[in-house]
């Protein structure tokens, strides 16, 4: 019996993904939080030893991963300053590649769109 993965698990699923860019791009996790819209979902520290809050994002295809709330990101960004930290966004597509209405399902192949992460400009609006 096919099981269709839980938005939990979706999430899941695009945080490996961004982990795995994270760590061949050198960062060093400093914290990892998995749960569905608790944010950030890493934070890492580059060479440097400069802190980075990372907001990972899956939508299913064929929204666009690349877009989210502006306004909500702006406290987020307020937030990551006062820490002193950078913030940076990654979102994650997927879907099922037998069609768009089709859910993921567990141990079958899926669509990925993801374009790598993007360092989102500190200015306060």
């Amino acid at each position: 019996m096919r099981k269709a993965l839980s938005a939990q698990e979706l999430h899941n699923l695009a945080m490996n993904h961004v982990g795995k860019d994270l760590e061949q791009r050198g960062f060093e996790f400093i914290a990892i939080n998995s749960k569905l819209k608790r944010h950030p979902q890493f934070v890492c520290m580059d060479k440097n030893k400069q802190y980075y809050f990372v907001i990972v994002k899956a939508v299913m295809l064929p929204d666009n991963a690349n877009n989210y709330d502006v306004v909500w990101m702006e406290s987020f960004k307020k937030h990551a300053y006062e820490k002193d930290a950078k913030v940076l966004y990654a979102g994650v597509g997927l879907g099922n590649p037998d069609g768009e209405d089709l859910p993921i399902y567990l141990n079958e192949a899926y669509l990925i769109e993801y374009n790598g992460i993007q360092v989102l400009d500190m200015n306060l609006n």
